[in-house]
């Protein structure tokens, strides 16, 4: 399988079968060696900016000449982008890696000014035998992201994976070679603890259930799982309402959450701090901090619907009475909102979530959003205290994904934000309390949806996404916590990029002083990433972001650079775009 199709492989694209003939290659250097290069000095003036200094180099389907060695090209270059278009990815040895290793440190010994990219790696990079899935072309996507200047990429380590038979076994099996294989390349990694099933949500490509072990007990109690005030139940993360009881074979799932996070550390210990540098700790469906309110999966739910609240499992109702109780009321304990619509209700339809006389503005509407969003954050303060004292003195940054939910955002209850657990209305800022939270924990702020604009949302449901960035800017800001950000759906163009390189500066109220976002994860990596007009962007937003803020760089000096990168590693892109044409 040569490279092309290694690419293609990698989100399971079929590519048509063709003749390859077998070339076999020897001391494959890195494509890390492209960045080996100083830098030149080009000296910069402030001009006008010219169109045809933005153009970039035309793509054509052709063989690129630079493979050449008659065109002039570095001959250490020429053979990297060799490495790219060779059939065979033969792992680098260690003797190589070791000396790869002591050039990345030489040459980042100093932090320059700017935002590091990730990117996301495929949901099925580890298979369901707990191997790496589609090897040969991991290694050489890999390859490819750390010659554009890729930081390094995020993995999802999946619960239902790694202890899926047993309580307490756990097989690391194709994380430990994933992982090695990321240091290979010299990236980092950012870890995140799924504790969530992956399917059912956006962009989820492949399925990976809860330990079976999980599944079974949830079987003989349904009330395991999130459940909506129609008894409909959501078997995507076990239910908040129980954190704290052993119900999971003895063990409460918060302890069997800080069992699998000590389990990873101990088990990768030599990599932590150095290679893993980052644990995004899972705490709801898709990995974040939030409620079910708005599941996909057999069209429950869709976009844009309000959603519904998730708190109709014994032991939320449990709760709640408690609450009610202690608030002098206990005839607001025994239901949530009976008046909220459903999941694909507009606000206006509702007599809770309407903007004139709602019942989200009267006594028990408060009652009730204060304690539906308070075990929001509960539940996160008891997972960060343990997750903190595991990964203490590690070195290793511990995060928390925070959802973009920017639809009907515009309205005065934010219903959308409501029902998925953010106490967030155009009377109170839902962010500030959860980034206070994290800051007690120093822990990092993740938030979605930073590629997407106002203008470019469905505007009858007063979608809002830059506002809200803007407004968790203010938040992280205010509580002195890191924010880091993600884009909530794939995008190619400039446009998103644009927008990312602009949200990723926290240029708010033009006061951004030395502030800016500590990371960006791109999502994700995938056969449209390596399509040549995709890749020329992808490069040339990489290559701004790491200069974002940067005083002694400007604009053109950058793009000059990124396309020099883009040159070098267009074999690799044409390949790609080659093979999907066949």
């Amino acid at each position: 399988m040569n490279i092309t199709h290694q690419i293609g492989a990698l989100a399971g694209t079929p590519i048509q079968a063709e003749s390859i003939t077998n070339t076999e290659t020897t001391a494959t250097p890195s494509a890390a060696a492209v960045w080996k290069t100083p830098t030149p000095n080009i000296r910069c003036k402030i001009t006008k900016p010219d169109t045809a200094e933005q153009k970039s180099q035309p793509t054509s389907p052709c063989r690129s000449p630079i493979l050449s060695a008659s065109n002039g090209i570095r001959s250490d270059l020429s053979v990297a982008c060799r490495a790219f278009a060779t059939e065979t990815m033969d792992l680098v040895s260690f003797d190589e890696t070791t000396e790869q290793e002591k050039t990345y440190k030489e040459v980042k010994t100093v932090k320059e000014k700017g935002v590091p990219v990730y990117v996301m790696m495929p949901l099925d990079s580890v298979t369901m035998g707990n191997t790496v899935n589609r090897r040969k072309a991991m290694n050489a996507s890999l390859q490819a992201l750390k010659s554009a200047g890729v930081e390094g990429v995020m993995m999802d380590v999946w619960w239902g994976l790694v202890e899926r038979d047993t309580p307490g076994v756990y097989n690391w099996g194709g994380y430990t070679e994933l992982l090695e294989m990321a240091k290979r390349h010299g990236l980092k990694v950012q870890a995140v603890m799924s504790f969530h099933q992956c399917g059912g949500n956006v962009g989820d490509s492949c399925t990976v259930p809860l330990p079976k072990w999980v599944v079974e007990e949830v079987h003989k109690d349904q009330d395991l799982a999130y459940t909506d005030q129609w008894g409909r139940r959501n078997y995507e993360y076990v239910s908040l309402g129980c954190d704290s009881i052993p119900v999971l074979k003895g063990r409460t799932p918060v302890q069997c959450y800080s069992d699998f996070m000590r389990a990873f550390r101990d088990n990768f210990k030599h990599l932590l701090g150095d290679t893993i540098v980052e644990m995004q700790v899972g705490m709801g469906p898709a990995g974040e901090l939030r409620y079910p309110s708005y599941p996909e999966q057999n069209g429950t739910w869709r976009f844009p619907g309000i959603g519904a609240f998730q708190c109709y499992d014994k032991y939320m109702l449990s709760s709640l009475k408690a609450a009610a109780e202690a608030a002098g009321k206990p005839e607001w304990g025994s239901t949530g909102p009976t008046d909220a619509g459903e999941y694909n209700s507009w606000p206006e339809d509702t007599r809770f979530f309407r903007k004139e006389g709602g019942g989200w503005t009267c006594p028990y509407g408060e009652f009730f959003l204060s304690w539906y969003s308070q075990m929001l954050l509960d539940h996160a303060e008891r997972i960060l205290s343990s997750a903190k004292a595991i990964f203490e003195n590690t070195g290793v940054k511990i995060s928390v994904k925070i959802a973009g939910i920017h639809w009907h955002y515009g309205t005065r209850s934010h219903a959308p934000e409501l029902t998925a657990g953010y106490y967030n209305t155009r009377n109170r800022d839902g962010y500030l309390p959860i980034a206070q939270m994290l800051a007690r924990h120093g822990a990092i702020f993740n938030f979605t949806c930073i590629e997407m604009r106002d203008h470019e949302q469905p505007q009858d449901a007063l979608c809002a996404p830059e506002k809200l960035v803007r407004q968790v800017a203010l938040a992280t800001r205010e509580a002195e916590v890191p924010l880091a950000g993600e884009n909530a759906l794939p995008r190619y163009d400039e446009n998103a990029h644009e927008q990312i390189l602009q949200a990723s500066s926290l240029n708010i109220d033009g006061n951004s002083k030395d502030r800016e976002m500590c990371a960006f994860t791109y999502l994700r990596m995938n056969p449209h990433l390596f399509q040549p007009d995709n890749w020329r962007r992808f490069v040339g937003f990489v290559k701004k972001m790491n200069e974002v803020k940067s005083p002694d760089r400007c604009l053109e000096q950058v793009e000059r650079e990124a396309e020099h990168f883009v040159h070098v590693s267009r074999p690799l892109v044409q390949e790609a775009a080659a093979a999907h044409m066949h």
